[in-house]
């Protein structure tokens, strides 16, 4: 009798269907890490996955982290859930993947800030290169000088007639103190010989939606965060901060083509885990990311936000969150920034 009930629960088990354990490789599957690399031993992902997206709902990184995560879900056949955490200049949601448990389930679409604020900060709580699994950079993208529709401004050099003559009580926002905006506008200040006062936002989000209804006079913010409002005519983009100009916005000149060569601001963004991540887990996000951001679907929907797409390596991207680190102690202690 109890040979029979063994026989019945294997029977049972052999026809149930189990989540695929990382490593194990249908037929009509991808591998799921490269080879070489052992399986880890429980089945991943065997429950939803946390997007930790550092601003606000709207902004740059939230319109890429909700993408990656829509892009995802299928390839991993699990749900990945975007969660917006704000503040303290991003360091609140870098605290947070910094600190949560090393098993694939908690990821962070980071950018600059992350390798910034190091440098800002008198206190801070993580490593940008220590306490980080960089996955895969994802895209970069310039920044914008927009301004609200009622200011005097229909160019760069007219944006800096006014800023002389209103003695810097323009106002110039940004996603956030520490944030690329906040510093790019520093450079831009220093590169035009103007002043302006700079307003802090919890993200692009907010701050495009703050210079629609005319609260700010001028924005630097990344792209994609204020393409729409741009294309509608809502604000008014008087340059971007890249090499070339934004194939998204073809008739918007660049800083350096302005009168102010060299000029060049590019934020990248990428998908992160906390360090210590299983390797098999790293190199099977990397690849269903590559592969999910290549359809194009998806990759036409970004570009068309203004998104440049990266296709580098974890390795390259690893380089480059180390380069960046080691790039704006630097650039910050030129600049004067300091946030307390």
């Amino acid at each position: 009798m109890r040979d029979l009930s063994r026989r019945r629960l294997l029977a049972l088990a052999a026809a149930s269907p189990l989540p695929l354990a990382i490593g194990a490789r249908p037929a009509a599957a991808r591998p799921a890490f490269a080879q070489g690399e052992a399986p880890a031993q429980a089945a991943w992902p065997d429950r939803s996955l946390r997007v930790i997206v550092p601003v606000a709902p709207g902004g740059s990184l939230d319109i890429l982290g909700r993408t990656v995560a829509k892009a995802l879900t299928g390839p991993l056949g699990q749900s990945l859930v975007v969660e917006n955490h704000t503040g303290a200049g991003s360091n609140i949601a870098f605290d947070l993947v910094a600190r949560a448990k090393p098993d694939g389930l908690t990821l962070l679409i980071g950018s600059d800030p992350l390798t910034i604020n190091p440098a800002l900060y008198a206190k801070i709580g993580f490593d940008p290169v220590r306490d980080f699994a960089p996955i895969a950079e994802l895209v970069r993208a310039p920044q914008v000088l927009v301004v609200k529709n009622g200011l005097e401004a229909k160019s760069l050099r007219e944006y800096r007639r006014l800023a002389l003559e209103t003695a810097g009580a323009t106002t110039l926002a940004s996603q956030g103190n520490g944030s690329i905006g906040h510093l790019g506008g520093i450079l831009l200040g220093q590169a035009l010989g103007i002043q302006t006062t700079h307003v802090p936002y919890r993200g692009g989000g907010p701050a495009v939606v703050d210079l629609v209804a005319g609260h700010i006079d001028s924005l630097l913010v990344t792209l994609p965060a204020a393409i729409e409002y741009i294309r509608e005519g809502r604000i008014r983009a008087l340059a971007v901060t890249g090499a070339a100009r934004s194939p998204a916005l073809p008739n918007v000149p660049t800083v350096a083509e302005s009168g102010h060569p060299g000029f060049e601001v590019v934020t990248w963004q990428g998908l992160l885990a906390p360090a210590g991540t299983p390797e098999p887990i790293l190199g099977r996000l990397h690849a269903e990311t590559r592969t999910a951001m290549a359809r194009p679907e998806v990759a036409d929907n970004l570009r068309a936000q203004g998104f440049e797409m990266a296709t580098g390596s974890r390795e390259e991207f690893a380089a480059l969150v180390r380069a960046e680190a080691a790039r704006w102690p630097a650039i910050v202690r030129a600049s004067g920034a300091r946030v307390d």
